[in-house]
């Protein structure tokens, strides 16, 4: 199993991105009834969950970023998302795509998001 993921950049605060993370080695009925999730590691911080979305479609966000990000899958293509959107310089980390497959994580390398003032 590999995750890609794509999409961070720099941005100024009140920008918006979109994360994508794409899925290989995992057939699609796999990857429709895995865990998918964003965690985010800040310079000097453990890594955090972001937020999370079941195969049922239930979704969970950290507090700091309620009503400012929305994570979406793409089963057919085994994408997941991450919309971000009104960014705040304390979102700048280095964003992790993770699945979940029972008790098993797999992990992306991650992409850099930097939000400046």
């Amino acid at each position: 199993v590999q995750l890609q993921a794509s999409g961070g950049g720099s941005v100024q605060a009140g920008g918006s991105l979109k994360l994508s993370c794409r899925a290989s080695g995992m057939i699609w009925s796999t990857f429709t009834s895995s865990r998918k999730a964003w965690y985010r590691q800040a310079s000097g911080k453990q890594r955090e969950l972001v937020a999370e979305i079941t195969s049922e479609e239930s979704t969970t966000y950290q507090d700091s970023v309620k009503g400012r990000f929305t994570i979406s899958k793409d089963n057919s293509r085994k994408m997941v998302y991450l919309q971000m959107n009104s960014l705040e310089p304390e979102d700048t980390a280095v964003y992790y795509c993770n699945v979940r497959l029972g008790s098993r994580d797999y992990w992306g390398k991650g992409t850099e998001v930097t939000v400046s003032s």
